[in-house]
């Protein structure tokens, strides 16, 4: 994979330019969409993202992480057409070195039923101990 890995922080509108090329924006909800996507682009623990040899954004990484037990990946995209070429392992696995180690850190995500066996693939297992509090407004919509 020739695609640069690197810490950055990305502006809303190229985030939400970035999920309109990836299957990733459909697990946003409408409520407040562009306040919220300003607060996850500003304050994510870990902001990585991927860009091919001509500095188009392929990829991006956010994460939260209390950089000494756990990281948890709330977003994961990868283009589409660049997808099964390495660039989402990559952000995986650069995060999880930036938040501690992988012989330190316990890795979660919320996965989409569609991205199982990529976290999968990735030694990930379903887990049984999560728990949730959700009261949050959440109708479904894509960035188009």
């Amino acid at each position: 994979m020739d695609d640069l890995i690197q810490e950055e922080r990305l502006t809303p509108a190229a985030y939400i330019d970035f999920l309109r090329k990836t299957d990733l924006g459909s697990q946003y909800p409408r409520e407040r969409f562009e306040e919220r996507i300003a607060a996850l682009v500003d304050r994510a623990a870990i902001s990585l993202t991927a860009r091919d040899r001509d500095g188009a954004l392929v990829g991006v990484c956010f994460a939260i992480t209390d950089f000494a037990y756990w990281l948890f990946i709330t977003d994961l995209g990868v283009v589409r057409g660049r997808t099964g070429q390495g660039i989402g392992r990559a952000l995986v696995k650069r995060a999880l070195e930036i938040a501690g180690g992988e012989e330190n850190i316990i890795l979660y995500t919320c996965a989409h039923e569609s991205t199982v066996p990529f976290y999968e693939k990735l030694g990930m297992e379903r887990a049984g101990d999560v728990m949730v509090y959700n009261r949050a407004d959440w109708t479904a919509f894509a960035v188009n």
